[in-house]
């Protein structure tokens, strides 16, 4: 198998940590740690002695999958959320998969809940229309419709190779030269959307992105987004309104902005409890933060 570089990010991971470490044991492994208090770093320490630890400020994870990216020696990165890990032989069947299509810069495997559900891994760029369907849950009156659905990649079908627009960030294998060639993340992505913004790069520079069920890993998904879920919902929404300024103008970003304004002020009325709370929160951040503003800063 070629040289693979594992990428941990980890910020308070437990429990899954081990779990996913132990997945990938004996191949380079990075762990880039962002301040964790539950024991993160001592269990690194103990069971993966093997494992390079990297101590620093929270950049987050485009910063600290950049700052593993840096120091590793593998010809492929493999991206690894703390919440995920390798079902048996799955990285070596997605390294192999990558090896014989030299015109893939990402490959994603297939990804499975903790109950062996599919989790659909497969997503669409964002535009003003796409985020109507989803924020407005225009998706909803029509669930099976490409029109309405284009956001989370309607009519994907995840048990055949197939090209994608961009994958998920929970597990991503990287081609260390097609990354040379655009790039890392970009880190004015704090949290949210940096996998979005470096798949449409790749895409943009003549590579592809290709899914693949030959591997297959397990994703619990948002066990660090949920410890503190109010401002990481607006760093998604930050994310993109972002990603449109970038790649689609200010003019496109605004109009982003007005419409999850309205979406999430229409929320807050439809929800109750904590969620509908963050809801107006989030509508009262928006409503506040101009898009120059929203773009300014991070984190």
């Amino acid at each position: 198998m070629a040289d693979v570089s594992v990428v941990v990010v980890t910020y308070n991971a437990l429990p899954w940590l081990e779990r996913a470490l132990e997945s990938v044991r004996g191949n380079e492994t990075i762990v880039v740690d962002h301040g964790s208090t539950d024991g993160t770093v001592e269990l690194v320490r103990e069971r993966f002695p093997d494992a390079r630890l990297i101590e620093q400020e929270n950049r987050g994870l485009g910063g600290g999958s950049n700052a593993g990216m840096r120091v590793a020696a593998g010809d492929w990165y493999l991206l690894l959320n703390s919440d995920a890990w390798a079902l048996e032989g799955a990285l070596e069947r997605l390294v192999a998969f990558a090896e014989a299509h030299a015109e893939a810069a990402v490959v994603g495997p297939r990804l499975l809940n903790p109950d062996g559900s599919l989790q659909r891994s497969v997503r669409g760029f964002p535009t003003l229309w796409r985020l109507a369907t989803e924020y407005f849950f225009l998706r909803k009156l029509a669930p099976r419709s490409r029109i309405l659905n284009g956001f989370y990649g309607a009519g994907f079908d995840h048990d055949e190779v197939r090209e994608a627009e961009f994958v998920m960030g929970a597990v991503m294998l990287v081609r260390r030269e097609a990354a040379a060639t655009v790039g890392l993340f970009d880190e004015d992505f704090f949290m949210f959307s940096e996998e979005t913004d470096w798949c449409y790069r790749f895409r943009q520079a003549g590579w592809k992105v290709l899914f693949t069920p030959e591997a297959e890993f397990v994703h619990v998904g948002g066990a660090t987004t949920r410890q503190n879920w109010g401002p990481m919902f607006r760093e998604q929404l930050r994310g993109h309104v972002r990603f449109l300024a970038k790649h689609r103008g200010p003019g496109r970003a605004e109009r982003a902005r007005r419409l999850l304004l309205a979406s999430l002020r229409l929320r807050g009325v439809v929800f109750r409890g904590e969620r509908g709370r963050t809801y107006k929160e989030a509508a009262r951040w928006l409503a506040h933060t101009s898009t120059n503003e929203l773009l300014e800063t991070r984190g």
